[in-house]
């Protein structure tokens, strides 16, 4: 599967905060910055955290039981990149929106998925499959 990386910008509180995160919980590594941003490598795709100081509130969409942040943003890993990041938030105590599970077990787009907050509130979320052919499987 040929990828094509994505970017996406959202908004944080504190920009020292959210830095620390995105590089220490995440591992993600640095590229440019300014006193308002900051860009960085979230496994191949560019995230640039802009500092606000304003944030939104989050709402909910019910998908397969569980309750689903919206706005959300994430990526699509490989099965063993996912399950490392789900054990490393577990050892981190990262407090999880939804914890790690398989969702749609057994039906088409079957996938491992988890979601979690930033410190600005932004909602993440991690899935694989582990057959990356199910992504858009009906």
């Amino acid at each position: 599967m040929n990828i094509t990386p994505f970017h996406v910008a959202i908004p944080v509180h504190d920009l020292a905060i959210c830095r620390k995160f995105y590089r220490e919980v995440l591992n993600c590594s640095e590229g440019r910055s300014d006193t308002k941003w900051v860009d960085f490598n979230l496994y191949g795709h560019q995230l640039v955290i802009h500092e606000t100081g304003e944030m939104q509130n989050s709402n909910f969409n019910p998908v397969d039981g569980q309750a689903v942040p919206i706005p959300h943003y994430g990526v699509v890993l490989q099965p063993d990149d996912w399950k490392a990041l789900a054990e490393r938030l577990k050892k981190l105590k990262i407090e999880f929106v939804v914890e790690p599970y398989i969702r749609f077990e057994g039906e088409p787009g079957e996938q491992a998925t988890m979601f979690f907050l930033d410190p600005s509130g932004n909602a993440l979320e991690f899935k694989s499959f582990a057959d990356f052919g199910q992504i858009f499987a009906k």
